[in-house]
């Protein structure tokens, strides 16, 4: 769950089920009662059918909330964005920055800096097709050093400039889910 919708669409999801959530947070829905292995299938099959997955496997989980975590910081975080992202997971998640990158890794096929990195790029298609920002203002806001690094960043992963996507007549920016 990356946003509020989703999180409102969960909660509802639970509730029409007949379950009594006590939270649902980003990433993460508790309710009061044990699921027998039928709830489990069905819950999981209504959630697929919203675009959503009920993870089991505890690894999978670990990397969900990393995930949860790097767009929280970047989509939500405004002035956190500045610290160090191993810091910041591990303080976040009580675990060692290693531990949690290579088991990102091993179950992902990618890093968690190159998530991160796609994270800010998206962020960054965001601020650009608002076009409120300038391109200085917007490296600032995702805790790149300057606009040209941010440039090159930009260029390197979407094969055109801040400037020619701003200009673009279509928006190629992706759901959160899907970077």
């Amino acid at each position: 769950m990356v946003c509020n919708r989703c999180i409102a669409a969960v909660d509802g999801l639970l509730r029409k089920g007949g379950l009594h959530p006590v939270s649902v947070t980003l990433g993460v829905a508790v309710v009061e009662e044990p699921l027998d292995k039928d709830m489990r299938e069905g819950l999981a099959e209504k959630l697929a059918a919203l675009g959503f997955e009920l993870l089991d496997d505890r690894k999978d989980c670990t990397v969900d909330e990393i995930r949860t975590e790097v767009i929280r910081l970047v989509h939500y975080g405004h002035t956190e964005i500045r610290q160090n992202l191993s810091s910041y997971l591990s303080g976040r998640m009580g675990r060692d920055y290693s531990y949690l990158s290579k088991l990102f890794s091993e179950v992902t096929g990618t890093t968690i800096e190159k998530y991160f990195i796609a994270q800010k790029i998206e962020k960054a298609k965001e601020l650009l097709a608002y076009g409120e920002m300038s391109l200085d203002e917007i490296a600032d806001a995702l805790g790149y050093s300057s606009s040209a690094y941010l440039n090159s960043r930009f260029k390197s992963i979407t094969g055109m400039t801040p400037g020619q996507f701003r200009k673009m007549t279509r928006n190629t920016r992706k759901p959160l889910d899907e970077v």
